[in-house]
C-alpha cells in the first residue's frame, strides 16, 4: 500500500465539503449569487441562504442527498460538482486551505483498502 502524498482532485471527491452544515454566506457572497442568478441581494439571501447559531451565521440552504443526507443546494447531485462553480462562496473558493484535503486522503485510502476506485464510505448523520 501507498503511502506517498498525493493533492486532492476534486472531481474524484463524491462533495464531501458540499456536505457540511454550515456553508458561511458572506455578504459579498450574496451579492455574487445575486448577481449571477439576476436578483437582487435581499432576493438571494431570502432564497439561497438562512440564519444559523441564534442569528449570528449566514448560510447556504441545503437539499436532500442520498451520499451524505444532504448537501449545499447548488451541488449537482448527478455529477457530484458545484452548479455555481464561478459564483461560489468565499469559504468553497478557500476550501481546503491547504494543498491537501483530509477527506480527500481519507477516501483514496478507503478505495486502496477496498480494492474499488469508485467507493464511496457511507455515512450516517445522528
Amino acid at each position: 500500500m501507498s503511502r506517498e502524498p498525493r493533492f486532492y482532485n476534486c472531481s474524484n471527491c463524491p462533495a464531501h465539503c458540499c456536505s457540511y452544515d454550515h456553508i458561511e454566506a458572506r455578504p459579498d457572497d450574496v451579492e455574487r449569487l445575486a448577481k449571477h442568478h439576476g436578483l437582487t441581494a435581499g432576493a438571494a439571501s431570502k432564497r439561497f441562504t438562512k440564519l444559523v447559531d441564534g442569528g449570528s451565521l449566514r448560510v447556504l440552504r441545503h437539499q436532500k442527498d442520498d451520499v451524505f443526507g444532504s448537501a449545499c443546494q447548488f451541488l449537482n447531485l448527478e455529477t457530484r460538482q458545484c452548479g455555481i462553480y464561478d459564483a461560489r462562496p468565499a469559504i468553497c473558493r478557500e476550501h481546503p486551505g491547504s494543498v491537501r484535503c483530509g477527506f480527500y486522503d481519507f477516501l483514496c485510502s478507503e478505495r486502496e483498502l477496498q480494492d474499488d476506485p469508485e467507493y464511496v464510505p457511507s455515512f450516517t448523520r445522528g
